[in-house]
Order: C-alpha cells, then sequence, then structure tokens
C-alpha cells in the first residue's frame, strides 16, 4: 500500500523549525521531513516574507530549498475559485486547501478550523498528537 502524502501550511513549518510541537507530533514530522516536505507556494511566500533574523531566514530559506514546492497550476486555480465561492474561504487558505486537493495530499495544519468546513479535504493537526 502506498504510504500518504502531505501538504505542510505554513504555520507547521514555523512550529517544526521553531521545535515548538509536542514530541510526537515532532517524531511525525521528523518522518514527513526526511522525505521531501511538500509546501504550497503559498507557503514559502509566508515563511519567506517574514522578517527573520538573517540566521532564521537561513533555516527558512534552506527548509524551502529542500521542498517540493508546488506552484500555482490553472486546475489549482479552479479549485481555488469553487473553495471560496462556496467556503468563502481566505484567498492563502483556498490556494493552499485547492493544492492539496489536486495533488491528494492530507494537509498538516494547527489550523483546522480554517479549513473544516471543506470536507473534501484530509486535515492533520500536528499539535494533536
Amino acid at each position: 500500500m502506498e504510504q500518504p502524502q502531505y501538504l505542510i501550511d505554513t504555520n507547521t513549518v514555523i512550529d517544526y523549525l521553531g521545535k515548538n510541537l509536542p514530541v510526537n507530533g515532532m517524531n511525525f514530522m521528523n518522518d514527513i521531513i526526511d522525505a521531501v516536505p511538500n509546501v504550497s507556494v503559498v507557503t514559502k511566500i509566508e515563511v519567506l516574507g517574514f522578517n527573520a533574523a538573517d540566521e532564521h531566514y537561513q533555516m527558512l530559506s534552506n527548509f524551502m530549498n529542500d521542498a517540493t514546492i508546488f506552484d500555482l497550476t490553472s486546475n489549482i486555480v479552479d479549485a481555488s475559485i469553487l473553495i471560496r465561492k462556496k467556503h468563502k474561504t481566505k484567498l492563502p487558505d483556498a490556494i493552499i486547501a485547492a493544492t492539496a486537493l489536486v495533488y491528494d495530499l492530507i494537509l498538516i495544519t494547527r489550523n483546522t478550523s480554517d479549513f473544516k468546513n471543506i470536507t473534501e479535504l484530509k486535515v492533520i493537526d500536528p499539535h494533536s498528537f
């Protein structure tokens, strides 16, 4: 059976790199990060757009360099539009959710409430482990 694939939301990238997850959440994330982590282009923009000290920015940049970044495609744009119309979701969250749905990925996020109405989306909160 094929292993599930994941899309890591911005808050989880920051919590993981800052070691702000519970032990079981860190262990879960370590396994995902050891494989190639997947993030949306929105997460890349949010993470690297954060004003961080040089040493922290380098760590964030290195993480993004090692990750698979899912760029906007017409399929993601179309899915984002449908999500925004149906669920009144904020644009960044709609793009992240659409990316997970288009690529059949499980979303890892602390902000599960932002995605709770998108019933077809599979979501995991690493803080709940």
